[in-house]
């Protein structure tokens, strides 16, 4: 063994890797041995790796995966700082979840303080065609409804559109387009209805909703609980004869931006047809 060799229990040390994720590493190709033993496989690295080592040690603890990391590695500096804003967004979605199932937590092991969502009774309404401007997608509910929200608002706010007196005429409206309830690849559409003669880019469509006849329920509080709203038209229908028959609308008359979550305001409106 030369000067330069490090044996891979000195190297676990001066790293703070364990032999067994660097033999990891080897077989990924993420941190190969400056030399392998051909009888024994005994590893040994060399003192320009450790910086290495440490880099692919700080990247798995910020939470990227192997592929990730070996992808940064070899990156230029734009694609890594891109890959590295991408995570930071990642890990303030996860907080915000996570702020809210404390909250959620929270109120449940102290009953006194326990939030009791506000539900107005179900009732039936004729909903107009409405015009709207749209775009959707597919993806989760958090990323894609504040994504397309704010795709859309830009849209109509041009300094074209703006000069045309195009304006907004109701809440922004979310329509899930699934027959079932999806984490990761939901069926997404996100509609803001508006006035005047507007101008879109390729992907923003506009359209008119089809008048139909929906059971509605305001909800008053975080929309994890909206639960509730849909447990109340289900409810509702099924006492009365009626079948629910998509795409159900979310209208949201604020934002958690503007007021507490639990002076969130939200409509679900489920559309119906006679039961057969």
């Amino acid at each position: 063994m030369t000067v330069d060799q490090i044996p891979i229990g000195r190297f676990s040390l001066i790293t703070h890797l364990t032999q067994k994720a660097l033999r990891l590493y080897d077989q990924k190709g993420l941190l190969v041995p400056g030399a392998k033993d051909r009888i024994t496989g005994y590893r040994s690295y060399t003192i320009s790796q450790i910086e290495r080592g440490i880099r692919i040690r700080s990247l798995s603890y910020l939470g990227f995966s192997l592929d990730e990391i070996g992808r940064i590695l070899d990156a230029d500096e734009t694609t890594a700082a891109a890959m590295m804003q991408g995570r930071l967004a990642a890990v303030r979605q996860e907080m915000g979840r996570l702020s809210a199932i404390e909250e959620a937590l929270q109120r449940w092991a102290s009953p006194e303080e326990v939030y009791i969502m506000s539900l107005s009774e179900p009732n039936i309404k004729d909903i107009p065609e409405i015009r709207v401007i749209a775009r959707r997608e597919k993806g989760t509910y958090e990323d894609v409804c504040h994504r397309l929200i704010e795709e859309l608002m830009a849209a109509i706010h041009t300094p074209e559109n703006l000069r045309n007196g195009v304006r907004i005429t109701g809440p922004v409206m979310m329509l899930c387009h699934d027959e079932e309830y999806r984490e990761s690849d939901a069926d997404i559409e996100i509609a803001v209805p508006v006035a005047g003669r507007i101008a879109v880019e390729e992907g923003v469509e506009v359209k008119v909703l089809p008048a139909v006849t929906a059971i509605s329920v305001v909800h008053t509080g975080p929309y994890e609980d909206l639960f509730g709203a849909y447990g109340a038209i289900a409810a509702y229908a099924a006492e009365h004869g009626l079948a629910l028959a998509g795409p159900d609308r979310e209208l949201y008359y604020n934002s958690p931006h503007e007021v507490g979550r639990e002076e969130i305001r939200t409509e679900v409106q489920y559309p119906i047809q006679p039961a057969e």
